[in-house]
């Protein structure tokens, strides 16, 4: 069953009749709610929203990190990997990003409906969708020399840049996987896993960057891969994941030939959402 369209159109009955918010007192006609229900709601809303905002923390961290050890090697390799970190957010990351936002409509409609073995669709047209928008985009970062001097940048800045860029190529494929496992599961409310994977990934960051920067002279190089990476070691752990957990046991039912069939519906949604957010 298709949620585009299904989900949509034709809601259950219990859904229909059982409201979204429970009744609330009012004190002359203004809502009511004792302290317990305050603190109750609070705690929900860290609950979730804690290991979320740690999660972007430590993303963009990562990129802080390789930024560090390259700031440690000169001016120009320092220069020319900020100018490529944020060519790839703009050009790539971001837009990657906001083809996700996408998926989290999707799921948390289906998961809202009760049709749990659609979000398992969902996920595999969202993963689909973003590793064939990885590859133009992978194809700007290769070139991210040329666009920045068209751009009237600096020669030399723009020639370093564009190195540290094509190695960022990894980072743009490994997301395309991420992405969408992420937003599955956060739709879920499940982001503990997430979040224990982005920790142990930060934390191997760093001896990674070292010896890829220093021991293996790969220089600012280096610190490219090592993004990379990081990015697709949560990747994969988050793919085991999805498909070994018993949380996943409902959501996930294995591929489907279905996930073709939707992509075209998925696309309308998640553009608007990666202009927004690019």
């Amino acid at each position: 069953m298709d949620l585009l369209h299904d989900a949509t159109n034709k809601p259950s009955v219990h859904h229909l009749q059982t409201p979204l918010i429970g009744t609330i007192a009012t004190d002359g006609g203004r809502a009511k709610f004792s302290k317990s229900e305050v603190v109750e709601e609070v705690k929900q809303q860290l609950r979730l929203a804690g290991p979320l905002v740690s999660v972007n923390f430590l993303t963009y961290l990562l990129q802080l990190i390789s930024l560090m050890f390259v700031g440690h090697l000169g001016e120009l390799p320092l220069a020319g990997a900020s100018m490529a970190t944020s060519f790839t957010s703009v050009t790539a990351w971001s837009l990657l990003r906001g083809l996700g936002g996408g998926l989290e409509t999707l799921c948390g409609q289906s998961y809202g409906a009760g049709e749990y073995h659609a979000l398992g669709t969902h996920l595999q047209r969202a993963t689909i969708v973003l590793l064939l928008a990885a590859i133009p985009l992978s194809f700007v970062s290769a070139h991210a020399e040329t666009i920045l001097l068209c751009l009237s940048q600096d020669p030399e800045i723009s020639a370093e840049a564009g190195r540290y860029a094509r190695f960022e190529i990894a980072s743009v494929l490994g997301l395309a996987i991420l992405e969408p496992h992420y937003r599955f599961l956060q739709s879920q409310n499940n982001v503990v896993p997430y979040t224990v994977a982005t920790w142990a990934t930060a934390l191997f960051h760093v001896p990674l960057c070292w010896a890829l920067v220093y021991w293996a002279g790969l220089g600012s190089r280096g610190a490219a891969l090592a993004n990379g990476i990081s990015c697709w070691i949560s990747a994969v752990a988050m793919f085991v994941y999805v498909r070994v957990s018993p949380t996943c046991k409902r959501t996930w039912t294995g591929w489907s030939i279905e996930a073709l069939r939707g992509i075209p519906g998925f696309v309308r949604l998640a553009v608007p959402s990666a202009i927004m957010v690019s």
